[in-house]
């Protein structure tokens, strides 16, 4: 395993980040994930992003079963605020109530005292940013919170963000959390010159794009059988707009560029996300152990320039790169 700095900061983070979004609570049993966490500890692996959301509050509580007994000072651990968590109005988005108490739950779900990296969701178009903000302070200087990031905002809201952050003397933002692969490209135009200038790395989540980098959806064919785009409880609603038969085209046609390069479709597609030196981590999920020690080998890769260059012919046009797909939704929608 490789390890970076998050950010500017002087927190270190395994380049593999393992996460538990459509996993835990959820897709694989308990024990099953107790097996994936203790595989991504013996390979190498610290850092662990979940949500108070995933799994209806069920990927935290496994996630903490999972690292109990852990020295704590051994591992980063980041969760988020901002989805609904109950049918309560104010159980959803930034207020200072949702924060507070969201983070409180949080903790004791995860048996812990302490967060690492606490990330907001979403953009809340309802709170005052100032209110997120000076909640997101009072948590860190109250350690329970040791680091503040956000999850999929847009370059203009996280120079707003800054901004009051500066002036008022808040802690910053160290992280952004987006969605990142070869396929999915929308923050690179704007998110990322930005993040280099402030300092704020990138934790990305899906550089395998739901799977489907990883070659085992074949155009003209059913998805395989126990797959993600079979499972509505893990994503199949999300993997659905890149199972075209030009998109799964393309992506066959990385296979002799993987090969070339000694590595699988998955570990080329996260070694990819891995060659952005503004990339902190990235975030891959996995259902069984042996998910965990193939992915793990994408770490410390370095992609020569020839195979970036085949990667975006293979792919061509078909790659989103416009920073208007970044949009987060109302909450209370």
């Amino acid at each position: 395993m490789e390890y970076r700095r998050l950010g500017s900061t002087g927190m270190y983070v395994s380049e593999i980040a393992y996460g538990n979004w459509i996993t835990h609570g959820s897709q694989v049993e308990a024990d099953a994930a107790m097996r994936c966490v203790k595989t991504a500890l013996d390979v190498g692996i610290t850092t662990f992003d979940t949500a108070d959301v995933y799994a209806g509050t069920r990927a935290e509580v496994v996630l903490g079963k999972a690292l109990k007994g852990v020295r704590r000072e051994s591992y980063e651990l980041f969760t988020k605020v901002y989805w609904p968590t109950g049918t309560g109005k104010n159980d959803r988005g930034l207020s200072r109530k949702h924060i507070i108490e969201s983070c409180n739950a949080s903790l004791k779900r995860l048996q812990t005292d302490h967060i690492d990296l606490y990330q907001l969701h979403r953009f809340d178009f309802e709170t005052p940013l100032e209110e997120t903000l000076s909640a997101l302070d009072d948590l860190v200087h109250s350690g329970k919170v040791h680091y503040v990031g956000f999850s999929e905002w847009t370059a203009p809201q996280i120079a707003a963000g800054l901004k009051i952050q500066d002036a008022k003397g808040y802690n910053r933002f160290v992280s952004s959390q987006p969605q990142y692969s070869a396929l999915w490209r929308v923050i690179e135009a704007e998110v990322v010159p930005l993040s280099i200038k402030e300092g704020i790395g990138q934790i990305v989540w899906s550089p395998i794009a739901q799977g489907v980098l990883t070659g085992k959806y074949l155009p003209g064919k059913k998805a395989p059988a126990g797959s993600r785009a079979t499972d509505k409880k893990s994503g199949a609603g999300m993997i659905s707009r890149w199972l075209t038969e030009e998109v799964l085209t393309a992506v066959q046609k990385l296979k002799p560029i993987a090969e070339e390069a000694g590595l699988t479709m998955s570990q080329l597609s996260i070694a990819w996300v891995l060659q952005n030196p503004n990339v902190s981590a990235a975030i891959m999920g996995a259902t069984k152990p042996s998910q965990v020690k193939e992915n793990v080998k994408a770490a410390g890769v370095k992609l020569d320039a020839s195979i970036m260059r085949a990667i975006d012919n293979a792919l061509g046009m078909l790659p989103e790169k416009d920073p208007a797909k970044n949009i987060s939704p109302n909450p209370r929608a």
